[in-house]
């Protein structure tokens, strides 16, 4: 725990560092288009996993990296191209993000078993989430 802390301090003060020699957009441009590519080859190690039969949360997390990079490529390549306007809102962007959702809902259907719960409990934290974030949009 504490090294995985120290090393995420150690990143912390090299982006910024960064920040300051090299400019806001370099910085994220560099470090966006790096975790996007390695959340991919992370998610392909998982989807590797699940096809070997590892581990049971293999199938989740391939999901939820394949879907976390993709929606942070998308930004990423978003920026890279200079904002155009067809990928400002483009409903291409909603199956990346569809990744991410089933990911994050097989984590929860795993962790609903890992309490030794069964059945659709798992949906009440999801439902949950979705009435805020859609009470949020509302309110703003």
């Amino acid at each position: 725990m504490k090294q995985a802390f120290a090393l995420m301090m150690v990143i912390a003060v090299v982006l910024q560092l960064g920040y300051l020699w090299a400019g806001y957009e370099a910085i994220y441009q560099i470090g966006y288009g790096a975790i996007t590519l390695m959340g991919l080859m992370i998610s392909l190690t998982f989807l590797w996993l699940y096809v070997v039969r590892a581990t049971p949360l293999a199938l989740g997390m391939a999901y939820s990296w394949s879907g976390a990079s993709l929606v942070l490529g998308w930004w990423w390549i978003f920026s890279v191209l200079g904002e155009p306007a067809w990928a400002a809102e483009s409903p291409a962007h909603f199956v990346f993000l569809s990744l991410y959702l089933v990911g994050a809902l097989l984590h929860f259907s795993v962790i609903n078993r890992s309490f030794g719960l069964h059945g659709a409990m798992f949906l009440w934290p999801v439902l949950g989430a979705v009435c805020l974030s859609g009470l949020i949009y509302i309110i703003t």
